[in-house]
């Protein structure tokens, strides 16, 4: 939160399953373009939230089945709990406002009195939040008949059916809808509002967001019934919300395209960077760039042509070094000499390779300190490591590229490859 010294270019408030993850896209693309897109043009200068159903418990789980980038707040639990960065510190305010009229303990004793109601699992029973499922035909007379009995008890509470079998009890002031007007205040508060807020969902606990003034707003193509339903009852003419004709996060690009907010061209489908040239360069780009190069050369997309090695080889300091998570540091030309025995190792397998939390900090009138962390993805195994590179402008201008100076990895705890000879870079 602090790292930005400006209120956010862009601030993306967006559901998980089914929005920004795609269950049915086995290979990840959707999402990996996504990321690809908001590590090289947005990350230095605006705000990730994702914002979910799920308890940390099963949000935990989903970020390590799925190539999702780090967010820098986490709304959880359907809004009833908020956390800031990657070490997730609660948000204590947040906690106070919805202690109001809420009584746990009430609202689980008049509830196990509809036998219609079966209890969720103890890991999605969090402080704010009583989860259970019901039949889609039962739905709509239970949350009535809920409700009439929660306010004759003295308790102000929400009920929010979605997905077409679950239901959250939580207190009114919870919602994914309240959560984000609670950090727009906030932001509001401290002088710092977003430029621009694009929110993103699927399904019926996402209808809040997109109640939110102001903000934009995009359905994503494979919406739920329930929220284009509650879309065509209440926000029709609003030209601020668009149904996308793209599924999932392929869904939030189109968006960002359509209302003019930004980049929207993934470097991920970018098939020959030669050819491209970004207006406004960064370190960022320039990271994403070479690992998205690396991943396209082992799994012989890009030609196996010693111009490309000559090019990358052109972007490093004759005298740099790369410090190999083992701790052997190397010369980095030598490193992309090593590429060449590489190619296409992966060609037919599954390897993907992506970038998270890509923040650079100049350090002299052309030279930044880029720390990241870099992940690939080979068949079931997931390694990682965390990585601080030195780079500069060629010449004066940035628009002539960088020059990579020094890189240094070390093994992400949890994440460490078996085999050092198989990590280049």
């Amino acid at each position: 939160m602090d790292r930005l010294k400006a209120p956010a270019r862009l601030m993306i408030v967006s559901d998980l399953d089914h929005t920004m993850v795609d269950h049915h896209d086995t290979e990840n693309l959707s999402l990996l373009r996504f990321n690809s897109l908001w590590e090289a043009n947005y990350r230095h200068d605006s705000l990730l939230v994702f914002s979910t159903g799920r308890s940390p418990t099963l949000y935990k789980e989903l970020r390590k089945e799925k190539p999702m980038l780090t967010p820098d707040i986490t709304i959880m639990s359907v809004g009833t709990e908020i956390t800031y960065g990657n070490s997730m510190v609660p948000d204590n305010g947040w906690v106070e406002v919805l202690n109001k009229k809420w009584d746990r303990n009430v609202v689980k004793e008049e509830a196990s009195k509809f036998s219609e109601l079966k209890l969720q699992a103890e890991t999605e029973q969090r402080p704010h939040k009583v989860s259970f499922y019901v039949e889609k035909d039962k739905a709509q007379a239970v949350t009535k008949a809920l409700s009439e009995v929660y306010e004759k008890r003295g308790l102000d509470v929400k009920i929010i059916y979605s997905g077409g079998m679950d239901l959250d009890i939580l207190p009114q002031g919870a919602g994914k809808g309240q959560a984000l007007a609670y950090l727009l205040k906030k932001f509001k508060t401290e002088g710092s509002p977003p430029v621009n807020t694009l929110v993103c969902g699927d399904s019926g606990n996402d209808a809040e967001l997109f109640s939110i003034p102001e903000v934009y707003g995009v359905m994503v193509s494979n919406a739920q019934e329930e929220l284009l339903q509650w879309h065509a009852e209440n926000a029709k003419g609003n030209t601020r919300i668009i149904h996308a004709t793209e599924r999932c996060s392929a869904g939030i690009i189109q968006a960002i395209g359509h209302f003019k907010l930004g980049p929207n061209l993934p470097p991920r489908d970018i098939a020959d960077f030669s050819d491209y040239k970004l207006e406004n360069p960064n370190p960022g780009h320039e990271v994403v760039k070479f690992f998205l190069f690396y991943e396209k050369w082992r799994r012989a997309e890009v030609e196996n042509s010693a111009v490309y090695l000559a090019s990358l080889k052109a972007d490093c300091c004759p005298s740099g070094t790369f410090v190999h998570p083992s701790g052997v540091e190397q010369s980095l030309p030598e490193c992309i000499n090593g590429l060449r025995s590489s190619y296409g190792d992966k060609q037919g397998k599954q390897f993907r390779v992506w970038v998270d939390e890509v923040l650079a900090t100049q350090v002299g009138s052309d030279t930044w300190l880029v720390k990241f962390d870099k992940w690939e993805l080979s068949g079931e195994e997931r390694h990682a490591t965390k990585t601080t590179a030195v780079i500069s402008s060629k010449v004066s201008d940035v628009s002539d590229g960088f020059t990579w100076i020094r890189v240094h990895q070390t093994w992400y705890k949890g994440y460490e490859g078996k085999d050092d000879t198989t990590w280049h870079f």
